[in-house]
């Protein structure tokens, strides 16, 4: 991810969800936060009623390939946090993409593409 840092310290994943717009969909629910800054920070999320370690990494994963396959489609300036629900555990590639476009549309942080 080049554009893109991590969130880690509880205290950031706090502020965002303390300040931050949240829209959900079924797989995922999304915090957006403007950082003032030029990078986009992402936290990502996934507790232990989704599975075990095992399921939760690949969620992560999961969700990791999907921002970073289109982050250059992100605005930048933003923290990002994505919560996955219970339901993401099942959930195949192209379904966490969708997802997270979706989520991405929703809070309306993607750049326009001049050929829609």
């Amino acid at each position: 991810m080049k554009f893109t840092q991590s969130l880690r310290k509880n205290r950031e994943f706090q502020e965002v969800y303390k300040k931050g717009v949240s829209f959900a969909n079924r797989y995922f629910v999304m915090y957006v936060l403007e950082n003032n800054q030029e990078v986009n920070r992402l936290g990502i999320s996934v507790s232990k009623r989704t599975g075990n370690s095992v399921v939760r990494h690949r969620v992560k994963r999961l969700v990791k390939e999907s921002y970073r396959l289109h982050e250059d489609i992100f605005n930048s300036g933003l923290n990002i946090v994505i919560v996955a629900r219970a339901s993401a555990a099942s959930v195949n590639y192209k379904k966490a993409e969708s997802a997270v476009l979706h989520l991405g549309k929703l809070h309306d942080i993607m750049k326009k593409v001049e050929n829609e």
